[in-house]
């Protein structure tokens, strides 16, 4: 049996790699997603990014690409964050926020949060929301990517557009487990508050508007601001990852 300590190491150099891993692929998907749309035959600012996917597109394949690289990043960063739960110097003190929202949650609510706001919390959120964009690239949504309750919709286009909300929901708050998880250190928990402060009124925002506007210009906007604030996210988290092995093998 190996040693305590080159166990750790062998993990932490797997734990770099799903790291980098990750961040090549938010790199990669979010080129081609961002080609798919710009390049693509679809309605520009006052649609869905995921009309960029139709199969009336000439760019559908660039998407679903773009969507499918995604998912592997979410799920090689939640094999990269994994290795941070095994980080023998893992265990901090918690973070003040954390005991206000215990306080305000209540007994129930403070049990819920003792198992999620955790970075093995976080990382079975960000395992969700991988499959979830990998069901999201899968299942295409019709032309317009209609949605209730303002336009009609089929069952490909209520599976795409109920696992690309729950996709993004489950990185947002994979977000918010990090930032108030006792073993995340500063690098992690820095970009994690940011982003959540930023993607949580955003993606209050982007509910809002679908349920009382529909399809248009402002979901389109508030969509793809949302969106950008993920990647940026999950891109910094990478790279923080990474950073953080090559101090620790030094």
């Amino acid at each position: 049996m190996a040693e305590p300590s080159t166990a750790y190491r062998r993990a932490s150099g797997r734990a770099g790699r799903a790291a980098a891993g990750a961040a090549l692929g938010v790199v990669t998907g979010t080129t081609l997603v961002v080609l798919a749309v710009v390049a693509g035959p679809g309605p520009g600012l006052t649609g869905y990014v995921s009309e960029a996917g139709v199969a009336e597109s000439d760019y559908a394949w660039t998407y679903r690409i773009g969507v499918f690289c995604l998912a592997t990043a979410l799920l090689l960063l939640a094999v990269a964050l994994r290795g941070e739960v095994r980080s023998p110097d893992s265990a901090r003190a918690e973070h003040p926020a954390l005991a206000l929202v215990r306080r305000l949650a209540g007994h129930r609510g403070a049990a819920v949060l003792r198992q999620v706001a955790t970075l093995p919390g976080a990382v079975a959120l960000l395992g969700a929301g991988a499959l979830c964009t990998l069901l999201s690239g899968a299942v295409t949504c019709s032309a317009g990517c209609p949605l209730p309750p303002f336009e009609p919709a089929g069952v490909a286009d209520l599976v795409h557009g109920g696992a690309s909300i729950a996709a993004t929901a489950a990185v947002v708050f994979a977000m918010i487990a990090i930032a108030l998880a006792p073993q995340a250190d500063r690098r992690l928990r820095g970009p994690a508050t940011i982003a959540a402060a930023v993607a949580l009124p955003l993606a209050g925002a982007v509910g809002l508007a679908m349920l009382l506007v529909g399809r248009g210009s402002l979901v389109g906007v508030l969509e793809r601001l949302l969106l950008a604030v993920t990647v940026v996210w999950g891109l910094t988290t990478a790279l923080a990852l990474v950073s953080g092995r090559r101090s620790a093998r030094r």
